[in-house]
C-alpha cells in the first residue's frame, strides 16, 4: 500500500475529472503501454496494469467515492474487500482486455499472446460476460450505540431470486433448449476489423444466446421463461463499528439474481445516524455541552453526563471557566480502520440566570464589589485563546 502512487496520478488527471476525461485519459495510457506495443519491456506491462487498476477504481462511482474518502489505507473491514479494491497481481492481461476491452475498439490482440500484431492478421477472442444481478440499495438507520459496537441487521426484502422450477434456466424443467441458430451452437460470432496494426479478426459473444450456444424452445410457465421470480427474503449482514453517515457498505452476493443463470448483485447499505438527544458526533469523537450554575462552576463538585453508553460522573475543578474542555479518553467511537477510539469531549458552558427574584438579586449584589468575583485584567483574551477553537472551525 505504502509504494502505491495516486491513481489520479496515475492516470494525469485531476480529482474532478469527469468519466469522459478519466476514461480518454486510461485509453491514451493503455495504447502507449500496450504489451503489443512494447514486447517484452517489463516496465511497460507494470505501468499498463497500474493503469488499469486505476481506471478500474475511478471508472466505478462507488468506488470511487470510497477512494477519495480513504484512499490506499481504505481497510477491507465492511466493505466487502479483501486487501483494496483491485490487485493488479490477481488479474492476468486478459481479465483486464475482458473487463476494459471496449476502450481499444477491437485494435488489439489477445487471444493467444502479446506482440503478434505487427502484421498480417491477428485474432481477437471475446470471454463469455457472466451474468451478473442488479444491486439493491438500502438505507438503513443506526444510533451512536449501534455504531460503537458494531450490529448485526436482520430485514425482510423483496429480492428476485432463482426460479427453482427451471434451475434459473428460463426454460422448461430447465431442460428445453435448441441449437442457437445465430452461432450454430459456438456462442461465439466472427467478424474482420482493421486495426492499428492491420485486419485482425475479432471472435465476439452471440447477441442472440449470448455465449451459451443454446436458446429456449419452451419457456418455464412459473417464471415466464426469465429463470427468476421475486419474493420476500430475510437478509442478515454484520454492520463494523465506527461507520458514519453517508458510507456505503457492500454485502457481496445479497442483491437480485440475474436472469438465465449468474451471479447474484450486492445489497449496497448506506449509513444513516440517528441524532443523539444530547451528544453530538465529531469524527471518532463525540461532544457534550454542559451548561453549568454559576456556584457549581466557581465552586466545582461532581455532576453527571450522559455517554454513548449510559451515564458517568465526573468532577467539575473549582473555578473552570466558559469553554474550557473536558476530555474522557476512550469514550467516543472507534475507526474503521482499527486506529484506536475517539474520546468524549465535554465542553464547559455557564448559565447566568435571566429572571431574578428580590432575594436573589440581592445576593448577586452583595458580590460585586468583592474583589475576587470581579475578572482580573487579561481575563477576557485567556477566554477568547480557549474560545477561538470554536469560531475557526470550517
Amino acid at each position: 500500500m505504502e509504494n502505491k502512487r495516486d491513481y489520479y496520478e496515475v492516470l494525469g488527471v485531476s480529482k474532478t475529472a469527469t468519466p469522459d476525461e478519466i476514461k480518454k485519459a486510461y485509453r491514451k495510457l493503455a495504447i502507449k503501454y500496450h504489451p503489443d506495443k512494447n514486447p517484452g519491456d517489463k516496465a511497460a506491462e507494470d505501468k499498463f496494469k497500474e493503469a488499469a487498476e486505476a481506471y478500474e477504481v475511478l471508472s466505478n462511482p462507488e468506488k470511487r467515492e470510497k477512494y477519495d474518502q480513504f484512499g490506499h489505507a481504505m481497510g477491507p473491514q465492511g466493505f466487502g474487500g479483501g486487501g483494496g479494491f483491485y490487485s493488479s497481481g490477481g488479474m492476468s492481461m486478459e481479465d483486464i482486455f475482458s473487463q476494459f476491452g471496449d476502450i481499444f475498439g477491437g485494435h488489439f490482440d489477445f487471444g493467444g499472446g502479446f506482440g503478434g500484431a505487427t502484421g498480417g492478421r491477428s485474432s481477437r477472442r471475446a470471454r463469455k460476460p457472466q451474468r451478473r444481478g442488479s444491486d439493491i440499495r438500502i438505507k438503513v438507520k443506526l444510533t451512536l450505540e449501534e455504531i460503537s459496537k458494531g450490529v448485526t441487521k436482520k430485514l425482510k426484502l423483496p429480492i428476485w431470486v432463482k426460479d427453482d422450477a427451471c434451475n434459473g434456466t428460463g426454460a422448461k424443467d430447465g431442460t428445453a433448449f435448441n441449437t442457437c441458430p445465430t452461432c450454430h451452437g459456438t456462442g461465439e460470432i466472427r467478424q474482420v476489423v482493421n486495426g492499428i496494426f492491420g485486419p485482425q479478426e475479432s471472435i465476439g459473444i452471440c447477441p442472440q444466446c449470448e455465449g451459451s450456444g443454446k436458446v429456449i424452445s419452451e419457456p418455464c410457465h412459473h417464471c415466464n421463461g426469465e429463470g427468476i421470480i421475486r419474493r420476500d427474503e430475510i437478509v442478515e449482514f454484520n454492520i463494523p463499528a465506527g461507520v458514519e453517515e453517508g458510507m456505503t457498505l457492500t454485502v457481496k452476493g445479497k442483491g437480485n439474481a440475474p436472469r438465465h443463470g449468474g451471479v447474484n448483485g450486492d445489497l449496497l447499505v448506506v449509513i444513516e445516524e440517528v441524532k443523539h438527544p444530547e451528544l453530538i458526533r465529531d469524527g471518532n469523537d463525540v461532544i457534550y455541552n454542559l451548561m453549568l450554575d454559576i456556584p457549581t462552576a466557581t465552586l466545582g463538585g461532581p455532576v453527571e453526563i450522559p455517554t454513548i453508553s449510559g451515564r458517568a460522573r465526573i468532577n467539575i475543578p473549582a473555578g473552570t471557566q466558559p469553554g474550557k474542555v473536558l476530555r474522557m479518553r476512550g469514550k467516543g467511537l472507534p475507526s474503521t480502520q482499527g486506529y484506536g477510539t475517539g474520546d468524549e469531549l465535554v465542553n464547559i458552558m455557564v448559565y447566568i440566570p435571566e429572571n431574578l427574584n428580590d432575594a436573589e438579586r440581592q445576593a448577586i449584589e452583595s458580590l460585586k464589589d468583592m474583589p475576587d468575583v470581579k475578572p482580573a485584567p487579561g481575563t477576557s483574551h485567556r477566554l477568547f485563546s480557549k474560545l477561538k477553537h470554536i469560531f475557526s472551525k470550517d
